[in-house]
């Protein structure tokens, strides 16, 4: 075949799309992870699930955490991994991404803001009476991407992409605010030779890319020796991910997100799958799993999984839709293209799934068996109740673009 005639090679998608791809079909397979989990925790199966999550599996690796457990390598370890590519989301959408001018970043820092501090108002408006219960007000505060996108994937052509790449940068500076939330709020005590260590270990790293290594192994070892100095330090380890995640070098380059040369590209796509495909659903798996027996109304209407419940529903909503409205109707932002506020407001329901993340600093700010499920109920309730709600209103409320 002459060169004339051969077919042009197919463009490789971008980061972004390749992440919502990974990130849609990682979302659907979470919901069956988790809803598995609930399923197996009220089964005859479920002590044996629950001794599996927490068979010793490994050394001590620090007296705060005591034996490894498999629910500490995945809580601990791979979630770190999570970190990681959270972080590489972050560095890209704001140096070569979606949220590189303070134009672009406005409208869904706002939304991002608003949308954390109305539910953990509310969380603190239910539960803040106790002071036991304190701890828990970022609980609602976070999003989950993956569920979210998830259910907009489900919808089809009734979201547009406007939507999903509104949603997408929201909770991607929502993740950011998490990330400091953990960092500051839920640290007990610092080992300061450990965090000095790890603090040096990352200038290490940084100053590989300033000198231009070009390599991803050298950064690797040093992420993991990082990892562990984090670990040490008495801050919480997946911080680590993150700040990793900044010390890789990213080229810019413009309308070629997937350039071979960049590192960060290529540890983020290669990245992108496991986290999706395997970190995340482990992750559900360990921690959805709820025993259900004996709860009554009374337990789901407790001040603790009701307040994180209503954080998530109410708080999200209201915070993320009544930002956007104000944003337009100043003239600080205009709303995402070829939208209803009808869509917009169906996306500011499904912010308020707070699955992954929100677990996740549930088990940071609650170590009471007892208090972590109820923390568990509340998620899920907040969780479902947004999830269906936002594609209840999305998939029936009609697509025309209304002003």
């Amino acid at each position: 075949m002459s060169e004339k005639t051969k077919p042009a090679a197919s463009k490789p998608a971008s980061a972004l799309r390749d992440f919502l791809d990974s990130e849609a079909a990682g979302g659907i397979i979470l919901m069956g992870v988790a809803a598995l989990a609930m399923l197996v925790a009220n089964l005859p199966l479920a002590e044996s699930y629950f001794h599996f999550i927490h068979a010793v599996t490994g050394p001590e690796l620090t007296p705060k955490l005591g034996p490894m457990t498999v629910h500490l390598w995945i809580n601990d370890g791979l979630m770190a991994i999570f970190f990681l590519l959270v972080g590489l989301e972050i560095k890209r959408e704001f140096v070569d991404g979606h949220l590189a001018t303070w134009a672009d970043r406005l409208l869904p820092m706002i939304a991002a803001a608003a949308g954390m501090a109305l539910p953990a108002a509310v969380y603190l408006y239910i539960a803040g009476g106790d002071p036991a219960l304190v701890r828990g007000w970022a609980i609602p505060a976070a999003t989950d991407i993956a569920f979210a996108i998830g259910v907009l994937a489900l919808l089809g052509s009734r979201a547009p992409a406007s939507l999903k790449l509104f949603l997408t940068t929201v909770a991607i500076v929502d993740d950011m605010g998490a990330v400091a939330i953990i960092a500051l709020f839920y640290t007990d005590s610092l080992n300061m030779v450990a965090l000095g260590a790890a603090a040096a270990i990352w200038l290490v790293m940084l100053a590989l890319g300033r000198l231009g290594v070009a390599r991803l192994w050298p950064y690797l070892i040093l992420a993991a020796l990082l990892w562990y100095a984090t670990l040490l330090s008495g801050v919480h380890a997946t911080i680590a991910g993150v700040l990793a995640a900044f010390a890789i070098p990213l080229r810019r380059s413009i309308a070629t997100p997937d350039a071979e040369d960049s590192l960060l590209h290529r540890l983020e796509h290669a990245l992108a799958k496991p986290v999706a495909f395997i970190i995340v659903p482990l992750f559900g798996f360990a921690n959805a799993g709820v025993s259900f027996e004996g709860v009554g109304l009374g337990a789901l209407l407790a001040p603790l999984p009701f307040g994180i419940a209503l954080g998530l529903f109410i708080g999200k909503q209201v915070g993320i839709f009544a930002s956007v409205w104000a944003c337009v109707k100043l003239g600080l932002a205009a709303r995402p293209r070829d939208s209803s506020w009808l869509q917009v407001y169906g996306v500011a329901l499904l912010c308020g799934i707070g699955f992954t993340m929100s677990l996740f600093i549930g088990g940071l700010a609650f170590t009471d068996a007892a208090q972590g499920d109820a923390v568990k109920i509340g998620v899920l309730m907040g969780s479902i109740l947004s999830a269906i709600s936002g594609y209840c209103l999305l998939r029936f409320g009609g697509s025309a673009r209304k002003a």
